[in-house]
This record gives structure tokens, sequence and C-alpha cells, in this order.
């Protein structure tokens, strides 16, 4: 009967976890339908500028500017991006080990700027140099953040503090894909231009002075489509993890289930063999007497 009562025990704490599980999956799908919205519609005003600024950075004299003018790495910084919660799969892990990768093969000395809270728990209890950390940004990062972390890393570039920054995020795909890459944001890297069209352009005032103008912005631009999709990411690797969770759960259930029936009939049948043995006993017994 013990065994009976501690598999009935774990079966509602198991339906409890489902419960849990079925829900934060509904939660992230929901979520997730919101962020693969914004990702698909800020990509067009994220392709143009880089397009603009690809073609205004074809002129000679652009290389001399001083977000694109290439120097010796002395220092090199790392923006990572990552969650603020778990049970999200091995998104945050995936991301947390290609840092850790980018920080290892490093032959100069590495920092980080790290958005999300798994990030930040993770790399405080290494010995790694954290520039600037955020958490709590919430499931809608906005422009105020992409712009006041772009411009803290143009300011630590622009002032010698660091010579290279790249971004460490999850390009999102679809609902069941993600990627994990490492783009450069710093010195800026002009998007090729090879397969787009030629077309003459005029530009008021003239294009270097549009271009420092673009560049800024084009940075700008860059981090808030890798927070959109990091976050877009996250939510679709969540939605996929509490899916399998609540498939497993079900699975455990059933097992549980068989297992609940099996000691239920063995139980009945053991108390049957003793109410059997027992009257039997009873009627030799009678029988003896008489």
């Amino acid at each position: 009967m013990s065994n009976i009562r501690e598999i009935k025990r774990r079966i509602r704490a198991i339906k409890n976890i489902q419960h849990v599980t079925g829900a934060m999956k509904m939660v992230a799908a929901a979520k997730l339908r919101r962020a693969q919205a914004q990702v698909l519609d800020s990509r067009p005003y994220a392709y143009k500028t880089a397009e603009v600024a690809g073609r205004l950075a074809m002129a000679p004299e652009a290389r001399q500017l001083p977000l694109v003018a290439s120097r010796e790495v002395k220092k090199r910084a790392y923006l990572l991006i990552v969650g603020d919660r778990g049970l999200a799969g091995a998104y945050n892990a995936n991301l947390i080990h290609l840092a850790e990768d980018c920080l290892a093969k490093s032959d100069q000395p590495s920092a980080l700027v790290i958005v999300g809270r798994k990030g930040v728990q993770y790399f405080r209890r290494r010995p790694i140099e954290i520039l600037k950390f955020y958490q709590d940004i919430g499931d809608a990062p906005g422009l105020p953040l992409a712009r006041e972390l772009a411009r803290g890393l143009m300011e630590m570039f622009l002032t010698g503090q660091i010579d290279e920054v790249n971004l460490v995020y999850a390009h999102f795909y679809s609902a069941l894909r993600y990627d994990p890459r490492v783009e450069r944001l710093l010195p800026i890297e002009p998007p090729s231009m090879e397969g787009v069209a030629a077309i003459d352009y005029t530009y008021e005032p003239e294009p270097m002075a549009v271009l420092e103008a673009v560049l800024p912005r084009f940075c700008e631009v860059k981090v808030y489509q890798a927070l959109l999709e990091a976050k877009a990411s996250e939510l679709s690797a969540r939605m996929v993890a509490m899916e399998g969770a609540t498939r497993n759960s079900r699975e455990m259930i059933d097992q549980l289930t068989l297992s609940f029936n099996k000691a239920r009939q063995n139980a009945i049948t053991t108390e049957l063999l003793e109410v059997a043995s027992c009257a039997e006993a009873l009627k030799a017994q009678g029988e003896g007497g008489i």
C-alpha cells in the first residue's frame, strides 16, 4: 500500500508540473508572436541603413573616419546578449559557451559587456572583466536601451579604452531555429555591396558628412536588431523547451499510471489470495472439528 501511495503522490506532483510547463509554453508562444513581428518589421530598416552606409563607405576617404578606421587591437570587448531567466533549454548555455570560446581564443586582453541576468551570474564567478551589465530588460527591449549600449561602446572605442567590439547573440530564423553567432560591431565594417544595383545618388550635404551622421545610427540599429533577434530566439527556445517538458510529463504520467494499476492489481490479487486462504483454513478447521 505504501508503494501505491508513493506512486499516487508522484503522479499528482508531475501533473502539477505539467500544468506549469503547459502554461509557460502558451505564454512563451503568445510573446513569441509579438517578438517575431518586431524582428520582421525592423529588418527592412536595418538592411536599408546597412545599404546606405555601405554605399557611402565605398569612398576611399571613408576609411579615415574614427568609427571605421582599423587600428592595432590591444583590448577586445564582447557584447553578450542572453536571457534574464532560465527554462529555455540550452539557449543561455550555448551563448555563454560561445562567449567563453571567444575569450579563450583571443590573443589580447578581453572584457565583456553583458545584457541578461544569466550571463552576469555566470561570469561574475569567473576572472573575466565586466565593463558593464544590464539586467531585467523585459520581453520587449526598446530603442533607448540599444542607444545607451551603442553609445557607451562607441565612447569606449573612440577614447581608446577598447579597440574592437564584437556582438555575441542569437540570430532568429523561425520558432524552431536560432543561430548563435559572433559579429563585429566596432570598428564598423561597411556591408558588402556585391549584388546590389549601382545607383548614382546625390547627397546633401556632401557624402562624408552624411556618412559621419549615418555611422552612429548604423551602430545603434545593429545593436537594436541584435537585441530583438536575441529576445525572439530566447522565447522560441523557451516555447520548445516547455513543449518538450510537457510531453515528457505526459509520458511519465502514463508510465506511473501503468505502474499504479499493476501495483493495485497485485494488491487486490494478494488480498483475494489471503481471503481464499482464510476460507480454506476455516473450512478445514470445521471439517476437522466434526
